[in-house]
């Protein structure tokens, strides 16, 4: 069993959402190239960090269109602005949550966890993927980075969600799909629980997390009732 944690954390996208549908538009709007995918999701990664490493702060959003384009450009592929946010923000609204999930969360909140999002889309992007996934109900507070205009994995970023729930860096999980947020939050001092969605992988370098499961049930297994 792992030690309870008072918060369990959540990163949004690819976590708890199926990316299928975005992927296959951004895909498209790429001339039908979806093995430059992972090369956008990258860019948009990276000029994350640019933008926090330059105190300049631009939503998670408007970053993804932005890198599609310079994809495109590097790729000499035609595409303009519009085509591109549309590609994006339209499937990003309606993603379906992974088919584990809402059991998952349920569970959770039966052992009387605190459920907390930790997302770097935006407050009202999250609560617009929320509210059509029908998540909203199972979640005491949705997190955004926009509101202190410093990206995920940025230490600081973890600190500060610890900080609005009023816990110590040691009381707080997260759960991700992807290895860099474990990466950063576990060298901020939380426990992490890492879900190994198709294609994701933990970064060699960084700090292991407490767990790796396939899905939020193997996760409630190794928690106890904190009721």
């Amino acid at each position: 069993m792992l030690p309870a944690p008072k918060v369990i954390f959540f990163d949004v996208n690819e976590t708890l959402l199926d990316l299928t549908a975005m992927r296959s538009s951004v895909g498209e709007a790429l001339g039908g190239r979806n093995d430059l995918l992972p090369l956008w999701f990258s860019t948009m990664l990276h000029h994350s960090l640019v933008d926090s490493t330059t105190q300049r702060f631009h939503t998670f959003g408007e970053i993804g269109v932005a890198s599609l384009l310079m994809v495109a450009e590097i790729e000499g592929i035609t595409l303009s602005k519009e085509d591109a946010k549309k590609a994006i923000v339209t499937p990003l609204r309606s993603l379906p949550p992974h088919g584990d999930v809402v059991e998952g969360l349920k569970a959770l909140k039966a052992k009387g966890y605190t459920l907390v999002s930790l997302t770097n889309s935006s407050n009202k992007g999250v609560y617009t993927q929320f509210k059509n996934a029908d998540l909203l109900s199972y979640f005491d507070k949705r997190l955004s980075v926009e509101d202190i205009n410093l990206y995920k994995p940025d230490l600081r970023a973890y600190a500060w969600a610890a900080e609005q729930m009023q816990i110590k860096a040691e009381d707080a999980m997260l759960v991700a799909a992807h290895g860099w947020d474990i990466a950063g939050a576990k060298q901020a001092g939380w426990q992490a629980a890492f879900i190994a969605r198709p294609g994701k992988v933990l970064y060699p370098l960084a700090l292991k997390p407490d767990t790796v499961v396939s899905g939020l049930n193997e996760l409630v297994a190794q928690l106890p009732d904190v009721k």
